[in-house]
């Protein structure tokens, strides 16, 4: 859809009628319109601008980042569309068309990725937000990782969206959202109901059926031709059953249910979403590369064959919002439940030798939160203006604990817990165009975290403990000049601590005392950037900048309150460069690149040498060629690297880099039916998705490794040939 004006302008009408109420917020962009055929159709975000002549902005290929429609280099809009082009793995790889940003997996494919942004291991989401329509995906106080962020029940042939924002610049953004933050959202309808079947190498099988109906078919010609022609109801159901490459059988099966019903468009409307999601699998989680480099365990061996999950999501939301000349009003509200359940085992025989180092980790979750957000328009000093206050306040009821197990059975209690966690944010941010080159974006944000614990193991760590962080932004943004823009931004954000390690007094694992931790730990970050459309059918941006963070969370396999722990302050710094460049009317390249440097602030405040942060990626680089619509034949090849990344903390020990290309051809065999070919690491490199340093013991004659490689390998060739049939 992005390679003719016709269908570019098909795609942003779209865009227009079904967008998420977020294109109505102060921080989207302030102004977008497309031309077709002399005619201008225009979404305004900002009320204030509503009654002005938009300015003329250029949609081109799979990103909707032209000047103008940003507050930050770094932040954008990518289409859906780019979803549809992309050969994707896993569903969480579609986080992956953010720039910069790495999705890998150190266990089985029910469990969250891995994600690395900006020199993070963001181990399963630490320092990265991330929603579904509004829902947010994080888990505080979770089972394995704090900010557990699991995509699995992501549907990407439905995503209409990803809104991304990188760094600490945005009031919105709250909790987990130092490095950045993703708004995924929904289609609210389609053009035509499809079904899909997709069979692949190691006995990958997926079905997908999806269409949307308006609720009153029969309604009349003028209620059909008015503003809203009724609601309307998409569903969806995905089914997933997948062995992998591994020698014990992933077993992977995967049921996710959508069921969406919306009505009126991106400026009055309201919607309802369900969403039921279950996954079952069998891991293989990472293994020491010294055996595999020995050849005494093979490439895709587990060392123990009985890890692996179970994790359940029920979803009820609910959203309206409503805008005019005067301003804006957005309203949601969600009710989730929850369920995980790990079995795991790092360190195989070093800490229990008789019956192995297996644990469980499990909990069971319910979530009741509402998002407030009301703007209006305004003049400030007789410049146009626009001022959003918001209100988030979430709820978690959480029973979480950590079992020591021999081939799944429990047979001893680290910790049981039941956890009430509650978060809410007030922010206020001000949007202001002094003239017609300057404007600002000013904001302030109060959070205030509330944690109660119950310890069912071990009475003396029962307590409660609260903290709050105030939170300043500001971003000044400079021009367009000949379709050019300047980007300085600054601001603080955070993270919350699991509450375990925060309230805990006993370790409950040595039975001395704990170190207790923080609620929330803080991070200050600045950027200056250029975007500009200046070379025709070109997108660019260049982003210089710099994060510190007063305590990073590193991942830890043998933790007893999950797989990531509290260490000392660090400082980042890095550059991005983003290109976006049609071509010609059906090809289209994408080259991001990003470098950062990452270090502890003050060696040896953790006992160890050195100030390197384990697993944080310097060098990433992301290259895509798309072929679109030639004869009835569309493709795109991505090529992503990975640089060699320290695993230990004086650098002695290195982890690898990686070059991974992956290819999807489609032909359209009729109006009706097309046909793809995935081909996933097409030249069969030998790669790793993730390596550590780690502490080990293979079995109980051996003996114990105190600083050793372990390694999940990336998954070998694949084939996944798709039929799809519009009905």
């Amino acid at each position: 859809m992005y390679v003719r004006r016709v269908r570019l302008v098909h795609s942003c009408l779209q865009l227009a009628v079904f967008a998420s109420p977020v294109l109505l917020s102060a921080q989207a962009s302030h102004a977008q319109a497309i031309t077709a055929q002399g005619n201008m159709v225009a979404i305004d975000s900002n009320p204030a601008k509503m009654a002005k002549t938009l300015q003329r902005v250029s949609v081109i290929g799979h990103y909707d980042n032209a000047v103008g429609t940003s507050n930050a280099a770094s932040q954008g809009i990518i289409l859906g569309s780019l979803l549809q082009d992309l050969p994707l793995l896993r569903p969480g790889e579609v986080l992956e068309a953010i720039p910069g940003m790495v999705v890998t997996q150190h266990s089985g494919d029910g469990k969250a990725n891995q994600y690395f942004l900006r020199g993070y291991n963001l181990d399963h989401g630490t320092d990265f937000a991330t929603g579904v329509d509004g829902v947010p995906v994080n888990m505080p106080t979770n089972a394995h990782g704090q900010g557990y962020s699991d995509l699995n029940f992501v549907i990407p042939e439905l995503v209409q969206q990803i809104d991304y924002r990188k760094g600490t610049y945005f009031a919105e953004n709250g909790d987990f959202s130092a490095a950045g933050s993703a708004d995924i959202y929904y289609r609210n309808s389609l053009l035509a109901p499809f079904a899909q079947v997709t069979v692949g190498s190691y006995d990958y099988r997926r079905a997908l059926i999806a269409g949307s109906f308006p609720v009153f078919p029969n309604r009349s010609d003028a209620a059909a031709t008015s503003a809203s022609a009724g609601p309307i109801l998409l569903a969806a159901v995905d089914g997933l059953e997948e062995n992998g490459p591994w020698r014990l059988p992933e077993g992977m099966r995967k049921l996710n249910i959508l069921l969406r019903l919306t009505d009126g468009d991106a400026t009055n409307g309201w919607s309802i979403d369900g969403i039921a999601y279950q996954a079952h699998w069998n891991s293989t989680d990472q293994v020491p590369l010294a055996l595999i480099q020995s050849g005494q365990l093979c490439r895709f061996c587990a060392l123990d064959p009985t890890d692996g999950g179970d994790s359940t999501r029920d979803i009820l939301s609910g959203e309206w919002h409503t805008h005019d000349a005067a301003g804006y009003t957005k309203v949601m509200a969600y009710l989730e439940h929850y369920q995980l359940q790990l079995f795991s085992d790092f360190t195989f025989f070093e800490l229990r030798p008789a019956t192995g180092d297996q644990f469980e980790q499990e909990e069971a979750r319910n979530i009741l939160g509402t998002k407030l957000a009301h703007g209006w328009a305004h003049n400030l000093f007789d410049h146009d203006s626009t001022t959003e206050a918001g209100l988030q306040i979430r709820r978690d009821y959480i029973h979480v604990g950590l079992f020591d197990t021999e081939a799944r059975v429990p047979f001893q209690t680290v910790n049981d817990n039941l956890v009430g966690e509650t978060e809410a944010g007030l922010y206020i941010e001000n949007t202001t165009e002094w003239n017609e080159w300057f404007r600002t974006l000013a904001g302030m944000r109060e959070d205030i975290v509330q944690m109660n614990l119950t310890s069912l193991s071990l009475a003396q760590n029962s307590g409660s403990a609260s903290a709050s962080r105030t939170s300043p932004k500001l971003s000044l943004i400079f021009g367009p000049w000949h379709d050019t823009e300047f980007f300085i931004n600054a601001g603080d954000g955070f993270h919350s601590n699991d509450a375990r390690g925060v309230i805990y007094k006993i370790d409950p694992t040595t039975g001395g005392p704990a170190s207790p931790v923080p609620p929330l730990v803080g991070a200050f970050g600045e950027e200056a950037g250029i975007r500009t459309d200046a070379i025709p059918d070109l997108q660019s941006s260049l982003a210089l900048w710099h994060l510190n963070t007063a305590s990073e969370l590193i991942y830890n396999a043998d933790s007893d309150i999950g797989s990531t722990t509290p260490n000392g302050a660090s400082t980042r710094y890095g550059v991005e460069w983003n290109n976006h460049l049609m071509l010609n009317n059906w090809l289209l390249l994408d080259a991001d690149l990003a470098y950062t440097h990452a270090r502890y602030t003050h060696e040896n405040e953790n006992g160890l040498s050195g100030d390197y942060i384990p697993n944080a990626v310097p060098k990433v680089a992301s290259i895509g060629l798309t072929v679109h619509d030639v004869d009835g034949w569309s493709g795109d090849i991505k090529l992503r690297y990975i640089g060699a990344y320290p695993l230990s903390q004086d650098d002695a020990l290195v982890g690898p880099s990686s070059l991974v290309t992956n290819l999807r051809v489609q032909r359209q065999l009729s109006p009706r039916m097309s046909l793809s070919l995935d081909v996933l690491n097409i030249f069969d490199r030998k790669y790793y998705d993730i390596s550590y340093e780690q502490d080990y013991r293979v079995s109980t004659t051996a003996p114990v490794v105190p600083a050793g490689i372990t390694v999940h390998p990336g998954e070998p060739r694949e084939f996944r040939f798709t039929l799809r049939l519009n009905l």
